[in-house]
């Protein structure tokens, strides 16, 4: 009886290794710098259990997303996967002036969820001080995050779960370009102000989307190509008041934040000490006639730069002590978005899971076959193992992304070793 209760123990334990290593993500998964948005404006996406899939087929661990979407937290539960939810720009009102609103909102998107679905940040609305509704919401969003961080922390979630805003680079004052001679828009400083401080006294980070190629649509003329494409080989440029020499456009962008920062924020505010991170980054893989440089070879470029740069672990000329975090624009074609045809080319892959180029630069495998080996992120936790290992084979192929079949690669590799000892273990024992 003891030897049979020893070994019935024994298959047990087992029994929930083997249901861990089939839900825990791959080690991928919390490994770099960068991350990927993941939008959803468009009526022929894939189903949203599959997404997690997907997503570690490349190597991805960290994903935005632009609401809190209950269906969509339940896909992400016990992946791993790390998420920055979003709280939606009509829900500013209510939150930034009733308290009871942040909490309860905090309850029914965040508490419900977790530590099942890992939320590692929430961000107040998106581009708000720039966006169609800003006159009426600029003067909600520090209200709304200091009322969302209270709420957090009296559900005991604020150590773990950040509050930060994500913004355009249309904050800026024109030109914003050396980075030095950058500064914040006259007419949003008495909104920026209070979010800086906020910032600086949480530690969250703020965030902007930055895109060098509206920069280089903009001016093709006066932009290089190869500048806005983070190319390693492109002529660099050194801001005359600083010293300081850019090698590409990304890094320039970022830096004129924190100048922007630094000429904005009171000394007791502490804001120079805001970390900037890249909440939306990326390039259109098509566009309309007029778009200049809207190509699947510049997507692909930019995009596989990215990874490289942010695979160095290096901060920008200015800040070079804290590492760049980046979230890439975007996981899927989205064929609902409004404006220009490159709003609905941003895509890394078409909504059947086929890459809308070659992805270079991500930790790709074929067929649901081959495993992953690099990984994406951007938590505050740091960076990890990312490097520029991982990409696409010397042949250019990238393969068939099959979204109803792909499988991460622990389901495969450590799933698989658990199989093997929970059947060695029976073979012993019986």
């Amino acid at each position: 009886m003891a030897l049979h209760s020893s070994t019935m123990a024994l298959l047990v334990a087992l029994l929930l290794l083997l249901l861990v290593a089939l839900s825990v993500p791959s080690a991928a998964t919390s490994a770099s710098l960068a991350g990927i948005n993941y939008g959803r404006v468009a009526n022929n996406l894939p189903q949203l259990e599959s997404v997690p899939r997907l997503l570690a087929s490349i190597g991805v661990g960290r994903v935005r997303l632009y609401d809190a979407d209950p269906a969509v937290l339940r896909a992400f539960a016990n992946t791993g996967i790390e998420l920055v939810v979003g709280l939606p720009d009509r829900c500013l009102p209510s939150v930034a002036t009733d308290p009871a609103e942040a909490r309860a909102w905090a309850r029914t998107h965040i508490q419900a969820f977790v530590p099942a679905t890992k939320i590692a940040a929430v961000t107040v609305g998106n581009e708000v001080l720039t966006g169609t509704n800003a006159s009426a919401l600029a003067r909600c969003l520090a209200p709304a995050m200091e009322n969302l961080q209270d709420a957090l922390a009296a559900l005991s979630l604020d150590r773990d779960i950040i509050v930060t805003s994500a913004h355009s680079l249309a904050v800026l004052a024109t030109p914003s370009y050396p980075p030095s001679a950058a500064v914040f828009r006259p007419d949003l400083l008495p909104y920026v102000r209070p979010l800086l401080a906020f910032h600086a006294r949480t530690g969250s980070p703020l965030f902007v989307n930055a895109y060098p190629y509206f920069a280089y649509a903009e001016d093709p003329s006066g932009v290089g190509l190869e500048y806005a494409l983070l190319d390693p080989g492109a002529a660099a440029f050194t801001d005359p008041a600083t010293g300081l020499r850019y090698a590409n456009l990304l890094h320039a962008q970022v830096d004129a934040v924190y100048h922007a920062i630094s000429a904005a924020a009171a000394p007791s505010s502490k804001g120079c000490r805001v970390e900037v991170r890249v909440s939306e980054t990326g390039w259109p893989s098509a566009g309309d006639a007029n778009e200049t440089g809207a190509t699947p070879e510049n997507a692909a470029g930019y995009n596989g730069n990215l990874m490289r740069l942010l695979a160095g672990q290096k901060g920008t000329p200015l800040v070079p002590g804290t590492p760049l975090r980046a979230y890439v624009f975007a996981l899927f074609n989205e064929n609902q978005k409004a404006g220009p045809s490159s709003e609905r080319n941003y895509g890394l892959f078409k909504p059947d899971g086929t890459p809308a180029y070659q992805l270079v630069g991500f930790a790709v495998h074929q067929d649901g076959n081959s495993t992953s080996t690099a990984g994406m992120g951007g938590g505050r936790s740091g960076g990890g193992e990312g490097s520029p290992g991982g990409l696409v084979g010397g042949s250019g192929e990238s393969g068939y992304f099959s979204i109803s079949t792909a499988m991460p690669n622990l389901r495969q590799s450590a799933a698989a070793v658990a199989a093997a000892t929970a059947v060695a273990a029976v073979s012993v024992f019986f």
